[in-house]
C-alpha cells in the first residue's frame, strides 16, 4: 500500500535560549517518532499522551510547519521538505489542519464563510461563483450545519462547536486524503464532543479521509480510534491497535494513564495515580535512559541508563525492559 505520509526517526530538538552566542540548553520535543499513514485504507490515528509529551509537535512536523533535527517526514515517498512548487501544493491539499482553538484560526472581521471560500479559491476547486456557494454549502451539510443559520455571520456569533464544525468544514471542501486535528474538541463542552468525533468517524467512512488525531483524553481516543501512539516526553512508548492498547496496557505509562480515567461505577471509589512522588526538577534529571524512569513503579536499574528498544509484543509495539 501507498503512504500518503510517512515519518521516518523524526527527531526535533529545540534551543531555549543563547546568551553570549553559547547555546544554554537543548530541550528534545520528539525523538526517534515513527508514524505510517496509507493512503488506500483510511484510519484515525491517535497520538496520546500528557501535556508536554511532544504529540503538538509531532502534528507541527507533519504538517510542515516546523523543520525536523533528524530524520524524514515524507508525502507520497518524497521529503516535504525538498518537494518543488506543484508537490507542495498537492501536498498542502491534501494534507489539512483542525487546530484546537477553532475562534483563534478565524479572522474576526471576514464572515465565517470566508475561511471556506479562500481554500476553495487557492485550489480552484470551481468554476463559478455558483458553483463557490454549493461546494460551501455542502461541507457545512457534511458537518451537520445549516447553511442559511451559518452563512453571513461572524465568528463571534457561533458557538465554540459551531466554528470547530465550520473549521472541520474548511478542511473537508478541499477533499483531502489527511486531516490532522490537534485536541479538537478539548475546548468543547461535553455534551457537544461526541457530536464532533462523529462527524470525524463518518468523513472517514463516507469519504476516505485519514485523520491523525492529538489528544490527551483516552476516553475520546478510545472511541474514535483505529490506531494509537502513546507518547511520553517525546517518545512513543506504547503503539498498536487502540482498542487492544488501552483494554490490555501493556507499557507502566499506559497503566497509569489508564488507571487515572474515572469509571462510572458507584461501587469503585476512584482516586488519581501519579505512580512514584517526585518532583519536576527531579524527573526532568533523567534524561540518560528511559524518559518514565523517575514516575515508574516497576523500574530496573538499567532503566536509568539505557533507553529500551521497540519490542513487538501480541502485534504491538512497547518500549520497556519488561518486555525484553
Amino acid at each position: 500500500m501507498t503512504d500518503i505520509m510517512r515519518a521516518e526517526n523524526v527527531t526535533k530538538t529545540f534551543e531555549s535560549a543563547r546568551l553570549f552566542g553559547r547555546k544554554i540548553q537543548k530541550i528534545i520535543a520528539v525523538e526517534d517518532f515513527n508514524l505510517y499513514i496509507t493512503e488506500e485504507k483510511p484510519e484515525v490515528i491517535s497520538i496520546a499522551g500528557e501535556s508536554g509529551s511532544g504529540k503538538t509537535t509531532a502534528a507541527r512536523l507533519m504538517l510542515g510547519l516546523i523543520k525536523p533535527s533528524q530524520g524524514t517526514i515524507c508525502f507520497r515517498g518524497k521529503d516535504i521538505w525538498k518537494l518543488d512548487g506543484t508537490e507542495r501544493k498537492e501536498y498542502r491539499r491534501n494534507v489539512q489542519a483542525v487546530f484546537q482553538d477553532p475562534y483563534a484560526t478565524f479572522n474576526p472581521l471576514h464572515k465565517v464563510e470566508h475561511a471556506i471560500r479562500i481554500s476553495i479559491k487557492k485550489f480552484r476547486l470551481a468554476k463559478n461563483e455558483d458553483e463557490i456557494e454549493s461546494r460551501i454549502e455542502e461541507s457545512l451539510q457534511e458537518v451537520g450545519l445549516k447553511s442559511d443559520e451559518v452563512i453571513g455571520k461572524y465568528p463571534h456569533q457561533l458557538s465554540g462547536g459551531e466554528r470547530q464544525r465550520v473549521m472541520i468544514a474548511r478542511a473537508f471542501v478541499i477533499k483531502p486524503k489527511l486531516i490532522i486535528a490537534d485536541e479538537p474538541v478539548s475546548m468543547l463542552d461535553a455534551s457537544i464532543r461526541a457530536n464532533v468525533l462523529n462527524i470525524i468517524k463518518d468523513l472517514k467512512e463516507k469519504w476516505g479521509i485519514s485523520f491523525m488525531y492529538i489528544t490527551h483524553d483516552l476516553s475520546t481516543a478510545y472511541y474514535i480510534s483505529d490506531r494509537i501512539a502513546i507518547m511520553y516526553r517525546g517518545r512513543v512508548v506504547e503503539r498498536g491497535l487502540a482498542r487492544q492498547v488501552l483494554r490490555e496496557p501493556l507499557h507502566p505509562y499506559t497503566q497509569l494513564l489508564s488507571e487515572s480515567i474515572p469509571q462510572p461505577d458507584p461501587e469503585r471509589r476512584w482516586r488519581s495515580t501519579r505512580g512514584i512522588s517526585i518532583t519536576e526538577s527531579e524527573e526532568k534529571e533523567i534524561v540518560e535512559g528511559c524518559r518514565f524512569f523517575a514516575r515508574c513503579r516497576r523500574r530496573m536499574e538499567k532503566c536509568k541508563t539505557e533507553i529500551p528498544t521497540s519490542e513487538e509484543i501480541d502485534g504491538r509495539e512497547v518500549e520497556c525492559f519488561l518486555y525484553q
